[in-house]
């Protein structure tokens, strides 16, 4: 099976890239450079010129608070640049893996783990275009999976645990925000559940929308005392904070626990505990 993974560039698009070596499939990949997602024609050109069956998107507008003041643009990455992927795969009867986030429920409050058919009541324009993606899929036709995460995390490009780990090195005291609630996810253990699918195949039945983070349930404090102490960083003292401490252009979810209940049934994989796989990414920066 011939396989597009769009934003190669990124975390996740990069440990799919690491996977692919071992993988009986052949993919393709591509960033902004090589294909612009948000161009429906190129996207055609494409799949058509490379016979591509199976699509996997990694690309998004991820910039929260710029997407307040950008969401023309987080709609054209998040939203209509999806629908035509999804359109496209229709066309040619192919595949389409979309990976969106917990922020389609940022309003709405819960204390217990998000089921995949709650309804969605996103707070901010990131979640309000991760949503509108969401529909764009599901309105096309195509067979799909819809993959929502949260709190993505990894050796590379821009994120919380690599900006935590360098902080709490270089800062003799740091607070963080208590009051929000989730699962830190490993992007290499999101990239490994997305090619286990693709390499057993999709059971006619199973597309569907499916939620996927690490096990267990921490605050942005925990994540951080924990990056902290598997680092060695004990000079740091971190203190917990409220988030109205910290205002931001967007509200963030308070409760954003992804159950995960309906993906191990189906697809009948283990999912690591958040903590083991911090384990594994440190391991990797701290051995750079």
């Amino acid at each position: 099976m011939n396989i597009l993974v769009t934003g190669a560039n990124g975390q996740l698009g990069t440990h799919m890239r690491l996977k692919s070596s071992d993988s009986c499939h052949h993919y393709f990949f591509t960033d902004i450079e090589e294909l612009d997602i948000t161009d429906r024609s190129a996207i055609e050109k494409f799949v058509k010129e490379n016979d591509i069956q199976a699509i996997v998107n990694c690309a998004a507008y991820t910039n929260v608070d710029k997407a307040e003041s950008d969401e023309a643009m987080a709609d054209q990455i998040n939203h209509i640049a999806v629908g035509y992927m999804a359109e496209v795969m229709a066309s040619v009867k192919g595949l389409l893996v979309h990976v969106s986030t917990d922020y389609v429920f940022g309003g709405a409050l819960y204390n217990t783990p998000i089921v995949e058919d709650a309804a969605p009541n996103p707070t901010g324009a990131y979640g309000r275009t991760k949503l509108a993606g969401e529909k764009a899929v599901l309105a096309s036709g195509c067979r799909y999976i819809i993959l929502r995460t949260a709190w993505l995390y990894s050796e590379y490009g821009k994120n919380f645990c690599k900006t935590m780990l360098n902080l709490t090195e270089s800062k003799p005291m740091l607070t963080v925000v208590f009051d929000q609630v989730g699962t830190p996810t490993y992007a290499g253990d999101l990239a490994v559940a997305i090619s286990t699918i693709l390499e057993k195949g999709l059971d006619r039945g199973n597309e569907g929308i499916y939620h996927f983070t690490n096990e267990g349930v921490c605050s942005w404090f925990d994540f951080t005392k924990e990056i902290a102490r598997q680092a060695g960083h004990t000079q740091c003292d971190i203190q917990p904070c409220h988030s109205n401490e910290y205002p931001t252009p967007v509200v963030r979810p308070s409760f954003s626990v992804l159950d995960k209940t309906k993906f191990k049934k189906t697809f009948h994989l283990s999912i690591p505990y958040w903590v083991d796989s911090l384990s594994v990414c440190l391991n990797n920066l701290l051995s750079k």
